[in-house]
């Protein structure tokens, strides 16, 4: 499949929506193209070139997860091109708007956070729903509009009542990526971890399980278990390692063998032997 350009997305906007997912291993982002998902993110703390030869066709945004690290627009400058060489075509970046235009003024592509954003929690009272009141809607507006005046080419916007983001989508030129903010954004975005049923934290609202493989998985260690308890027994038992699992010498060189070994006088005298 042909990977998406920023161009591309733009063009996107107002006729479909993509759809994005953050994977935690090269095998899911490779399942995700398979898929024909339109972005994949991961971490910048995982092995961002193992993720891009296992998913090359897809558009890919490395994600600054630990903001405090990237102190200034230099800093951020430089960790956003060691990911775009590597493979990255985008980087999600939690940071000051003036960061986020020094990336954008050097043509890096880049990604925004609004509504609701984990690590800013204590100042919205806890892990809640963002823009439920107008004052508090018109700030997620505002910050969406200054990641435009900043140069990003989208956002991230997480939990904000779908009205209310469905409405800043229609204003705003750039890619508006909803985190259980509705259908009328540009984008859903949803973490791997979640449509495969494999959180073990807490579940979102907006978070839709599309297979059970946590199921699956402890299937599969248990299967595991028995395996090497198996295993085990085989060897205890003398069923491990049976004729085909060895390799064999023909009598005559095995006889050659034994006779030199009978000359050889004692095993302090081996180098001398040899």
């Amino acid at each position: 499949m042909k990977k998406l350009t920023v161009k591309d997305i733009f063009e996107l906007k107002g006729k479909r929506q993509v759809t994005e997912v953050y994977v935690s291993t090269p095998t899911e982002a490779s399942a995700a193209e398979a898929a024909g998902i339109d972005m994949i993110i991961t971490s910048e703390r995982n092995d961002v070139k193992a993720f891009r030869e296992a998913a090359p066709h897809t558009f890919f945004t490395v994600g600054f997860i630990n903001s405090g690290d990237y102190v200034n627009g230099d800093a951020c400058i430089r960790n956003a091109f060691k990911a775009l060489n590597i493979g990255a075509d985008a980087v999600y970046a939690g940071v000051s708007l003036k960061s986020v235009e020094a990336m954008a003024n050097e043509g890096i592509p880049v990604v925004g956070h609004v509504g609701f954003i984990p690590y800013k929690s204590t100042w919205f009272g806890g892990f809640k729903a963002v823009g439920k009141t107008t004052d508090s809607a018109l700030k997620v507006y505002q910050r969406t509009l200054a990641y435009q005046e900043a140069g990003a080419i989208g956002v991230e916007m997480e939990i904000v009542p779908h009205r209310i983001a469905a409405e800043i989508s229609k204003r705003v030129k750039i890619l508006v990526l909803s985190m259980g903010s509705g259908t009328g954004c540009d984008g859903q975005y949803l973490f791997a971890t979640d449509i495969l049923g494999t959180n073990t934290g807490h579940v979102p609202r907006h978070a839709k399980v599309y297979r059970n493989l946590a199921a699956e998985y402890e299937r599969l260690h248990k299967e595991t278990i028995a395996a090497f308890k198996d295993f085990k027994a085989d060897v205890a038992t003398g069923g491990y390692p049976e004729a085909g699992h060895m390799v064999d010498i023909k009598n005559d060189e095995y006889q050659k063998f034994m006779e030199m070994l009978e000359q050889i006088p004692s095993q302090g005298d081996i180098k001398e032997f040899l």
